[in-house]
């Protein structure tokens, strides 16, 4: 081997540190960036004719286990839809009370009422008093209220996933273009054989936030494209050539395609009690189904709204769709069940604050219906107007009736060929849903059915999301074993570098001094 050889192999060590460093300068600047996958040089012995002749340098490899982040993104996506959840559901927990309350000392829908049954057996006893007849109009109002607010909440945090839902689609259009981009860049350098480990970390970490906002898979080809598709297995295409088209027909990224909330920003946005989402039935059902691009034609789309699950997006669907709607029945089979026994006593303390006889019909809206019904429920003019007539010229008959059969618990009390009985199924705009509680009880039993029917829903997304956090913090300890950046043990190779970038200085430095003897040597 002559001076020349060495000189170049040294030189191939520098050149071989250099880039060991840049990896390794990468890893400790991204240390703590969510996403990323720590890098490994790729550095092996280059050999010609049998003879040592330096260093090559190969492919960067990113330290990625797909076993585990796929359980990530998968667990990723359930944490996100139980954060949503229990966050939305709070809103509902703040105004409902607690059933295991003190009697009185709380607005729940059975407290409320309970006060009206007390004020109402306090008439009883001195009828002709103003202020035990006001009494009754007070706690009537206040039972009304409470109805108004928990009815005002549901709609307001449905509002609010369905904003959500616009919001979010239009985040996971911007995320999985970015990886249709992303992607387009990796095939093609890995096509000619160059690095790709930069861009494919680029794309992990935006993976990393589609995780959380939608249940997703990911499928790398050979080529190095990736297929994404929902958690039953429904594409999600990342550029319009995935799915037959040209990509000339879409800017990327983008956050308009391949998805749409608002069937291509026709839809309303606004939701009332009335309206809901049925799917392939867009002319009786207001909310738009969220499409996805499917290459049949540039703008033609399908509806997979049921396909999108977990995640942000899919957790606010089900709020938008299911939880608040399934609510809102309860509420209004409450209200009607509460006008309805009232008026059967013989006391119309309750309307629909219309001048319109109440219809009990579950899918049509009041006053033709019971849907919306716990909005428009108020106490009657002529009462609140005139307490009075709540024992006229001190009658106790109609209150005496009232307690001992509209807050009676006996099947004629409750049912009575089931004309008194509360609404349980075939309930709101779609006649879809259902209370999940009997509604052959008494008043104060279906609303603390009510109550604990809810509270249930509100305590398991709580329950769960601390169980699917804890599950998550372990699966993210195991990727972090295996993919996340050891400052330490990079700070190690740093110093293993240096002593190597000074070994091959030096013996350059050495070569060069031998070549300045020789030369002079030869002068």
């Amino acid at each position: 081997m002559d001076l020349g050889s060495a000189l170049s192999i040294a030189s191939s060590g520098l050149n071989g540190i250099e880039y060991q460093y840049s990896v390794v300068s990468q890893n400790v600047a991204n240390s703590s960036t969510t996403g990323y996958a720590s890098e490994s040089a790729s550095v092996t012995s280059a050999v010609a004719g049998n003879q040592g002749t330096g260093v090559r340098i190969g492919k960067t490899v990113v330290n990625v286990s797909p076993f585990l982040q796929s359980s990530l993104y998968t667990q990723n996506a359930k944490v996100s839809a139980l954060t949503s959840s229990s966050n939305s559901l709070a809103a509902v927990e703040s105004v409902q009370g607690s059933t295991s309350a003190t009697s009185g000392d709380t607005q729940t829908l059975s407290d409320e009422l309970g006060n009206v049954q007390s004020a109402l057996t306090s008439l009883t006893s001195t009828p002709l008093d103003s202020s035990a007849q006001t009494a009754v109009i007070t706690a009537a109002t206040s039972l009304t209220d409470t109805i108004h607010t928990l009815a005002s909440t549901y709609t307001q945090q449905r509002q609010t996933a369905e904003n959500t839902i616009v919001s979010t689609v239009s985040t996971i259009n911007q995320n999985l273009t970015q990886i249709g981009q992303l992607s387009k860049q990796i095939m093609g350098l890995q096509a000619v054989g160059s690095d790709t480990s930069s861009l494919e970390n680029s794309r992990l970490e935006v993976m990393n936030d589609l995780s959380s906002e939608l249940g997703v898979k990911f499928t790398e080809t050979s080529k190095g494209d990736m297929i994404v598709t929902t958690e039953d297995g429904t594409q999600l295409p990342t550029r319009p050539d995935q799915i037959g088209l040209s990509n000339n027909t879409q800017t990327l990224p983008s956050n308009t395609w391949p998805l749409s909330a608002t069937n291509g920003g026709t839809a309303s946005t606004t939701i009332t009690d009335s309206m809901y989402y049925k799917a392939g039935d867009p002319a009786n059902s207001p909310i738009a189904g969220i499409t996805v691009a499917d290459g049949t034609t540039n703008t033609s789309t399908t509806d997979i709204t049921s396909h999108l699950t977990s995640g942000t997006l899919g957790a606010n669907i089900t709020l938008r769709d299911t939880t608040y709607p399934t609510m809102q029945a309860q509420l209004d089979s409450f209200s009607a069940t509460l006008i309805n026994r009232f008026n059967n006593a013989g006391m119309s303390l309750f309307t629909n604050g219309t001048n319109t006889a109440q219809s009990y019909d579950t899918t049509k809206t009041t006053p033709d219906g019971i849907v919306g019904l716990s909005s428009a429920i108020s106490v009657s003019d002529s009462y609140s107007t005139t307490p009075s007539q709540l024992a006229p010229d001190g009658s106790i008959s109609t209150i005496t009736k009232v307690l001992s059969t509209t807050f009676g618990t006996s099947s004629d009390d409750v049912d009575d060929g089931g004309t008194l009985s509360a609404p349980t199924t075939g309930l709101g705009p779609s006649g879809t849903l259902q209370t999940g509680y009997s509604g052959t009880q008494g008043l104060v039993a279906l609303a603390t059915s009510l109550t604990s029917a809810q509270g249930a829903v509100i305590g398991t997304a709580s329950t769960n999301l601390t169980y699917a956090t804890a599950v998550q913090t372990t699966i993210n300890t195991k990727v972090t074993n295996v993919s996340g950046v050891n400052v330490n043990n990079e700070m190690s190779k740093i110093v293993a570098l240096q002593n190597a970038y000074t070994a091959n200085a030096k013996i350059i430095s050495s070569v060069q001094t031998m070549f300045s003897a020789l030369l002079n040597a030869i002068n």
